[in-house]
């Protein structure tokens, strides 16, 4: 079967064939491309190669999740015409059936000697994705680098090269600065500009979103103004308090869910609503182009993700698709939506490297980790290109904070400055997600096909200065100018909240407060257990860290 290849990837190609069959100064070849820029039918291509060479004669993958597994041995399939046998835990086969592998990093864990005989056996082409989960000193790097030393050849994948930690991963040379330094003539690189350039990838646009929060202390009589953009100023008579410099960070406000007075339903008038009402408004205009087209949004913790998928449900009308590590069947959910035509998708981390679903379009990022690599991993979610056809661009809202700001300046500058600039007009126009026909955009029903549009209900908000109708995302009235920039109040004692540290354990605050809540149902439960081993064990743990316990428990 031919395939035709984008020219990067033909190039890629040839390359890594002279550099690991002719030259063979070294068995590791690197592709360090843009995310969305196809490094998987790339790789799969090159393996391809190498059996037709009769130079290898099994492939081993590594993927980081198991939805990314699937997705490999889809497309590995597809270019070479092999079955593959997917590994997704420790108790996988990897030799029964002797055919092509592919396995989660968490899966080598366990596998190490059973990997380790399949390379000695056969002559072996490791395909290593993600490769910055294998650090040196790490646990899977240690596991990788003893599984596969006799493997004949390894093709390393990345996106985001650096670690965030800034350790080095294995079979990988580093400069000082602890950049790769892996010869040039056994390198491909692609940047996401260049990506852009070419086409493989859309342009990203980003929005700082801006907010003001008011930390009410003695009772309501003082305030101070916290934003992302000024460092608060704090009365002299309150600097004494302890930790309050912390509470007054904005990036932790703006991560804590705003409540109505029932402790259950999300609060419309919140921080959080208003980056949701300008993600809503955005990717409503896109579905006139991409009539497809998808919202992620990645929150910091389990439970702002509930809360924003509760939140956008009210906003949105429609009830998003929600996944995290605690939810029964979080893959299959996650290939449901990739297949439907669902507007949002909620997610903590299950969806911010690897996963492929090429209509996101909208990134509201919320997240835990502030790294430039999990910042470089979630934009690539939402800039793959839906093919020729695809003029839309991406977009990501996100808190007006320093170090993402500081980011995103650098994935602009490897834009060219005309694709850094958002030419994107309103449409008079919208497309039938059916048969692709352009219709007027004011059309109930495709001129085409007869397809019905679904109803798109307009959304404003009031200017309180001058009483002028404004788009929900406008960022200040249109007619006088008044900013909308939001203001929030919330207490001192909440803004002080930050987890706790209590006898070498380092507590989210999510686990603090469901231990406060819990904590009468946990012990009640361990003591009725009647199991002594349990009993000695709680009496050990501090309240605080009763949820954690639970969790463990529960897991196991």
């Amino acid at each position: 079967m031919t395939i035709r290849l984008r020219p990067w990837q033909d190039a890629a190609v040839r390359k890594a064939l002279t550099w690991l069959t002719e030259t063979r100064q070294d068995r590791h070849f690197l592709i360090n491309a843009a995310p969305g820029a196809g490094k998987t039918i790339c790789a799969s291509m090159i393996a391809r190669r190498l059996i037709e060479m009769n130079e290898i004669d099994r492939v081993i993958i590594i993927a980081p999740r198991a939805e990314v597994v699937r997705q490999w041995a889809e497309e590995f399939k597809f270019v070479t015409g092999r079955p593959v046998t997917r590994v997704t835990g420790a108790d996988g086969e990897v030799d029964d059936y002797g055919t092509d592998l592919c396995a989660t990093w968490a899966a080598i864990q366990g596998l190490q000697d059973a990997f380790q005989q399949v390379c000695m056996r056969s002559n072996t082409l490791i395909i290593c994705d993600e490769h910055h989960h294998a650090a040196v000193q790490a646990s899977w790097g240690t596991d990788a680098d003893s599984a596969f030393a006799e493997a004949k050849y390894a093709l390393i994948l990345t996106g985001t090269p650096i670690r965030s930690d800034g350790q080095e991963s294995v079979w990988l040379a580093f400069d000082s600065h602890g950049r790769i330094d892996h010869p040039e003539a056994g390198s491909y690189t692609l940047t996401y500009g260049e990506a852009v350039s070419l086409g493989y990838c859309r342009p990203i646009t980003f929005h700082r979103h801006e907010g003001r929060f008011s930390v009410v202390v003695n009772n309501g009589e003082e305030a101070i103004a916290v934003s992302g953009t000024d460092s608060p100023s704090i009365p002299q008579s309150l600097k004494g308090i302890k930790g309050l410099q912390q509470a007054l960070d904005f990036f932790k406000l703006a991560c804590t869910p705003k409540y109505l007075p029932d402790g259950v339903t999300p609060d419309t008038n919140s921080y959080q609503a208003s980056m949701l009402e300008w993600g809503i408004s955005k990717l409503n205009d896109l579905r006139d182009t991409v009539p497809n087209a998808g919202g992620l949004i990645i929150a910091p913790s389990i439970p702002v993700a509930q809360y924003m998928a509760d939140l956008l449900e009210i906003l949105d009308g429609e009830k998003p698709v929600l996944v995290h590590s605690q939810l029964p069947n979080a893959e299959a959910r996650i290939a449901s939506f990739k297949n439907t035509n669902k507007r949002w998708l909620v997610s903590v981390s299950m969806i911010s490297e690897g996963v492929d679903i090429k209509r996101l379009r909208v990134l509201v990022y919320l997240p835990y980790a502030q790294t430039e690599l999990a910042f470089r991993q979630a934009m690539g979610r939402v800039v793959r290109s839906l093919g020729d056809d695809d003029y839309s661009r991406a977009y990501v809202v996100m808190p007006t904070h320093r170090i993402l700001e500081e980011y995103a300046r650098r994935v602009e500058m490897e834009m060219r400055p005309a694709d850094r600039v958002d030419e994107s007009r309103p449409r008079q126009t919208k497309l039938c997600g059916v048969c692709g026909a352009e219709n007027p955009k004011t059309a109930t029903s495709c001129s085409e096909c007869g397809n019905d549009f679904p109803a798109r209900s307009e959304r404003f908000k009031t200017c309180e200065d001058c009483g002028q109708l404004n788009p929900i995302s406008a960022d200040s009235c249109q007619n006088c100018g008044a900013s909308f920039r939001a203001e929030y109040d919330i207490t001192l004692n909440e803004a002080l909240r930050l987890g706790a540290i209590v006898r070498g354990m380092d507590l989210d605050e999510d686990e603090v407060r469901a231990s406060e809540a819990n904590k009468t149902v946990i012990i009640d439960q361990v003591l009725r257990s009647g199991d002594d081993l349990l009993i000695n064990l709680i009496k050990q743990v501090p309240e605080e860290g009763l949820e954690r316990l639970r969790r463990i428990l529960n897991r196991d």
